[in-house]
């Protein structure tokens, strides 16, 4: 892996810190944001409200991400997974650049929610920044097996924070969502450590993957699912009965696909770890496609 520096066009350098924001995580958390607007708001919100919110939570998004490519550009270097990230490819970013694109991308994420949407909503974005650089990527990841499951709670904001600003409260729902999200995240990242344990093992970074057993993995995986699903149908009382019957449809299949990751393992064989984590994607957006729906029809 180069450790030059090598002179980028303007286009490329754009493209470069584009990267820093890891876009298409950023696109997993607006699917979180918009429903929980539209179930608070009974109805579709202003347009004009949908457009801040969501382009705010990307800056924040945005914010949180670059400065853990900042933080976390010596073990991205050491794993095949994140060699390629602008800070340890040999593109010509400077991590002190890279530190105050980040850190900016915040200001004007507080800058928007708080002027354009309303400062509660400001608030619970900076808190996920936060959370996401301090308890996570600086506290928990390199110190401890839990670091997704206590770390993934910046994750979830997202649900609060559509909510917040349609109400300028948080609602009961929108903490349920939060924790389906919540429930959700150890699931999907441990399929991903899975198939990249060598990864995470060369860095020394302790997920779950590096340092239990695949049983231990798999029967705690198959335990947050199971979790997951039964918190999911709590929602019902407020989303109502097309989305009832999407989470447990949507449940069924996520839970059949956890089992049988369960099975692969106790049976010795490939236990296909990628096939739950891209299940778990389609899983939350289809979820949360009918937490949108329903209050429409």
């Amino acid at each position: 892996m180069s450790s030059v520096a090598l002179p980028l066009s303007t286009g490329s350098t754009v493209r470069a810190y584009f990267a820093l924001t890891k876009p298409r995580i950023i696109e997993l958390l607006l699917v979180t944001t918009l429903p929980p607007m539209i179930l608070a708001a009974h109805g579709f919100p202003s347009w004009w409200l949908v457009v801040a919110t969501l382009v705010g939570g990307s800056l924040a998004a945005g914010s949180a991400n670059t400065i853990n490519c900042y933080v976390d550009r010596d073990i991205d270097a050491l794993m095949k997974r994140t060699g390629h990230r602008p800070l340890v490819s040999g593109q010509a970013i400077a991590p002190a650049n890279a530190l105050r694109f980040g850190i900016v991308l915040g200001a004007l994420a507080t800058l928007l929610f708080g002027f354009a949407v309303n400062w509660p909503s400001a608030l619970l974005a900076d808190a996920a920044i936060a959370f996401y650089v301090f308890v996570y990527t600086l506290g928990l990841k390199r110190r401890s097996s839990s670091n997704i499951v206590i770390g993934g709670a910046a994750g979830c904001f997202p649900a609060l924070i559509g909510w917040s600003a349609v109400t300028g409260t948080v609602g009961w729902p929108a903490v349920v969502l939060f924790a389906v999200v919540f429930l959700w995240t150890p699931p999907h990242f441990w399929a991903l450590a899975m198939r990249y344990r060598d990864d995470y093992a060369a860095a020394k970074v302790p997920m779950l993957p590096v340092v239990a057993s695949a049983q231990t993995v798999a029967r705690r995986i198959i335990g947050y699912s199971w979790a997951m699903v039964a918190v999911s149908l709590v929602l019902v009382i407020e989303a109502g009965w097309i989305y009832g019957a999407v989470a447990v449809l949507a449940g069924g299949v996520f839970l059949y696909e956890a089992h049988a990751l369960g099975r692969r393992v106790k049976a010795g064989v490939d236990p296909q770890p990628m096939r739950l984590f891209h299940q778990s994607i389609t899983y939350l957006t289809v979820l949360f496609a009918a937490v949108a729906i329903a209050p429409l029809i």
